[in-house]
Parts: structure tokens; sequence; C-alpha cells
């Protein structure tokens, strides 16, 4: 059966413990020899290393590697020129020392070698190879069964079934880089033949995550993910998880670590203005996490956009470096239509934005508020499962409002605030919902939902007010009407009218907006929600 001659592919059904046939030459058919180069200086794991060590001494590893390629390539360079080309298959060894080389090689008989502390045996080795420098490699061999090898590991299927004269031969070398990948790899193969590992600290789990991508183990892989899920979340370790190599984080078996690491980060700080300074020191990957929620707790989408900029600001400061991050990576997150008019008049001006990348969000966000109420309710629906959201509402504090505004006969606008019944029902027994701002005649004004006694304070109703957000001595005469829609006509019905001399930081309206106990309003065939939505409307004129 097919089955039965592909390599594993992560699926639990290859359950069976073959833990007692590890390293023992009676159940194997070749001997995996590893050659373990030494530590670079300072970069020597401890077992009891924390999750801040295992990132530090991963990215000093890293960055050593990356300069010691930068250095050969120099050489390289520097050999080409004197005309001394070196030999293609020494330059494959040291090209990238991130990458596992394989040998496949015959050993003379009773060649098979033990742990060399001492490395002499290396040593000799490397001694004819003018490109190999490592005078203290270390050596350890193991017993191993090719087709438990194979049934787990892609890499290890490849290797041994390649139909080359080498997959044929007994002996097969495995390089790898310093110690941690040493007790990693031993783990992992542990592991591909007992389905467990002997160690299970965090940081033991994310060495053999990264041996476990590197050999193509994606059962191990998802074990590890699954362990470290498990364990206690904090910031540290769900940045960590995100900041793991692009391979891993790519593959689905990690996909649940990644997917915990990021709704845990969104739930930490979906209150950005709680956690300002943490949010605002947050990596990249971090703040991606935050801003893709919808439960971020904001004012409004104002207010994130606003703090997009502050982040890209503090973390770039050069400017074209910010508009590549903003443009490639962070505007995404930002929900355009959500935005207020005044603001997206601002997105047009500022300079760390692409001007055209500008234009476009700009432009699609009007085309969307200009969208017929079903179009608008369509196109939210069709993104609920999309990787980026654009029109999906948050859990703004000052709820999102539509307005038509107008400059004659009369400066007029016509304001529309949509509530859904889960949030009325929230405001019992005197809670309170205030809509994003709005302007009329160069002064900000506000709605307000209120759950409140009325007048003679016999039953809990509900209230709409209007507010004017600017103190001062200014004089503000404002002719206002509330309206609802009502079943079954789903019209506007005017609800109240009135007049009101504004001075600033004053509100007026009505506390029972609809003449009827809190209990009627609220009920499941009340007249006032269509589809679940309470539809207001407030229009204002100023008096001349």
């Amino acid at each position: 059966m097919e089955s039965d001659t592909l390599p594993d592919t992560g699926s639990p059904v290859s359950s069976s413990d073959f833990g007692f046939a590890f390293n023992d030459v009676n159940f194997s058919d070749r001997l995996l020899r590893i050659e373990i180069l030494p530590d670079l200086p300072g970069s020597k794991p401890d077992a009891d290393d924390s999750l801040a060590d295992w990132a530090r001494n991963r990215k000093r590893r890293r960055d050593d590697q990356l300069t010691n390629a930068i250095e050969l390539a120099d050489q390289r360079e520097e050999q080409i020129l004197n005309g001394n080309m070196p030999d293609l298959e020494e330059g494959v060894t040291y090209e990238n020392q991130e990458e596992v080389v394989a040998m496949v090689e015959e050993l003379p008989v009773g060649g098979e070698i033990a742990t060399d502390q001492a490395g002499h045996e290396a040593a000799q080795r490397n001694e004819a190879s003018s490109s190999m420098d490592y005078l203290t490699v270390q050596v350890k061999t193991i017993h191993i069964s090719s087709p438990i090898l194979a049934a787990k590991s892609p890499f290890f299927y490849k290797l041994f079934s390649n139909g080359m004269r080498e997959s044929e031969q007994r002996h097969v070398t495995l390089r790898i880089q310093a110690s941690a990948e040493e007790a990693a790899l031993l783990d992992l193969l542990n592991f591909m033949y007992s389905n467990t590992l002997p160690r299970t600290t965090p940081t033991a789990l994310l060495d053999v995550l990264m041996a476990a991508d590197k050999f193509e183990v994606a059962s191990c892989m998802r074990y590890c993910s699954r362990l470290l899920r498990n364990l206690p979340m904090t910031c540290e370790s769900a940045l960590l998880y995100l900041d793991l190599p692009s391979t891993i984080l790519m593959a689905d078996t990690v996909q649940p670590l990644t997917d915990a690491a990021k709704q845990f980060l969104a739930a930490r700080f979906k209150d950005i203005s709680k956690f300002q300074e943490e949010v605002l020191n947050l990596p990249l990957a971090g703040i991606e996490a935050v801003l893709f929620s919808d439960d971020l707790q904001v004012a409004s989408e104002d207010a994130v956009y606003d703090f997009v900029l502050k982040w890209a600001r503090v973390h770039y400061p050069k400017l074209e470096e910010r508009k590549e991050i903003l443009s490639n990576r962070l505007l995404r997150f930002v929900r355009f239509p959500c935005m207020t008019c005044r603001k997206l008049k601002k997105v047009l001006t500022c300079t760390d934005i692409d001007q055209e990348l500008a234009s476009k969000v700009v432009m699609d966000a009007l085309f969307f508020k200009a969208e017929a109420p079903y179009r608008q309710r369509s196109l939210v629906a069709e993104e609920t499962k999309a990787s980026f959201r654009r029109f999906v509402e948050r859990a703004y504090k000052y709820r999102p409002v539509k307005v038509i505004e107008f400059d004659s006969p009369r400066q007029q606008c016509v304001v529309y605030l949509d509530l859904k019944r889960e949030e009325c029902v929230q405001l019992f027994p005197a809670g309170r919902v205030y809509s994003q701002a709005f302007h009329l005649g160069g002064q900000g004004f506000f709605l307000s939902g209120h759950c409140n006694m009325d007048q003679q304070s016999s039953f809990h109703c509900f209230g709409m007010f209007l507010g004017m957000q600017e103190k001062g001595s200014v004089a503000f005469t404002v002719d206002y009407e509330f309206a609802s829609r009502t079943s079954p006509s789903e019209d506007f019905v005017s609800k109240y009218k009135g007049n009101y001399t504004f001075t600033g930081g004053k509100a007026v309206g009505y506390r029972n907006l609809f003449g009827t106990p809190w209990t009627a309003f609220i009920a499941d065939d009340s007249p006032y929600f269509i589809n679940g939505v309470l539809h207001l409307r407030a229009e204002l004129t100023i008096k001349k």
C-alpha cells in the first residue's frame, strides 16, 4: 500500500513505540555518525536557561553564523580574484552553517567509532581538507533503523532511498552546529522511535522543535507545539514563539501554537490605552497580533491609526524604512472604512504614508461608507474569516456613526447611530454608550444612549441625549430631532424634537425616548429592533 512506503506527514496514526530498538545494534541496519562542531564563544547553552537566555543565545548564534557567512563570501571573492577557485564540494559544507550537512560514506571494517571527546579522529579527517579548521570536533555514533527514521522523516527517507550507491552504504554522517543541536538531535531521534521526549522544559522543547523542522519530522513538531501550548503563556514566551524561523511559523503543525501566542497578546493588551507604553515596546510580530484583534478596546479606529503611526515612528525613525513597514506590514491592520471622514482627510496628507497607498485606502473607505446598508452588511459578512479585516467593527468605546452634512441653505447634519441588541442589554441598569464625535459648524458633538429611570423613577427606560464636546463661551443654538426605525414599516419615526443653546460640556435629550419600560423596549418582539439592531437618527440644524 502507498501508506507503507511514504514518510510520515505528521499524522497521529504512526503511534507505535519502538523505543526498545533505539541505538540497539540488534535492531539497526546503519550507523549514524554525528560530527558536532564546537560552540561559538559565549554561546554554549545551559540546561537551566530561561526563555530569555534561550532567545539571546539563538540570536547570538544566528548573528555569528551570518558574520561567518559574510567573511567566507569575502574570502571566496578574494580567491576568485587571485585565480584560486575553491573546491565546490568544500564550499557546500560551509555555505550556511544553519543547514544540515549529510554525508553517506563507507568506513573500513571495524571502523565504527564511539564518542571521541578529544576529537582525534575528526582532526585527522580535517587535516586532509584544506577548508576545515575544527580541531576539537566531537563525534558520536548511534545505531539506527533506516525504516523507522524514513517513516518519520522525509529528510531521512530521501537520504536512504535516493537510488544512488551512497544510499546503500551502512554509515551515515551528519554534521551539526554546537551542543544545543546535539542534545536536541538525540532527543529527536529518541522521539522518532518512542513518540515521547525525555526533556520537556520550554527551552528543551524549543531546541527539539528547531531540530524537528530541520530534519522534517512533522509529528515531533506537532508534539512540541502541543506541549508548549499547554505550558503557562507569558508575554516573553508568546513573543518568542512568534519570532521562530519562518519555516516553522509557516508549518501547519505549529499553527496552533502561534495562534495561541497571538490570542494571548491580543487579550493581554486589548485595552491599548491602559498598556500604552508596553504596547509601544512590542516588536513587530507582537503589535501585529494586537492590531488583528476584533476585541481591541479603543475609543475609535481613529485611535488605532494614530497609535500605529506612533509605534512606527518610535521603532523606525528613518522615513523610508517607516514608509515601507507601514505600507507592507502595518496599515493592512487599520480598518479605514471605520474611521471618521475628518481623520481620513488627514491620512491623505500624512507624509509617513506612500501617497498612492493613502489615496487608495481613503477611496476604498469612502466607497464603503457610500454603500447601501444591506451591501455594507454583505461586505462585513464576506470577510469574517479573512486574514485581514477592513470592514468589521471592533469593540469601540465610542460607537461609529454615519454623518451627512449640509452647508446650505442652513448648516445641518443628519447622524445615524446603530446599536446592537446585546449592547443595549448590557446597559441595564444604569449604563451609557457614547457615539464617536461628529461636527457641525466647527463644533464637536456626540450622541449617547442611556438606561435610566423615567421622570417619576418608577421604571427603567431607554433615553437618548445630544452633547457638545468643547467647553467655552461660544453660545450655540441647535434644533434637533431624534427618530428610530420602527416595525412593521421599518421607516424612521420621529420620537422627540427640541432646541437647546449649548455653551459646551452640556447634553440635552429625553429620558424615555420610546415612552415604554425597559423590559418592553428590550423584549424579543420589540418593534424597535430590526434584525437585532436599533437604528437611531438625529437631525441637527444650527438655528440662526
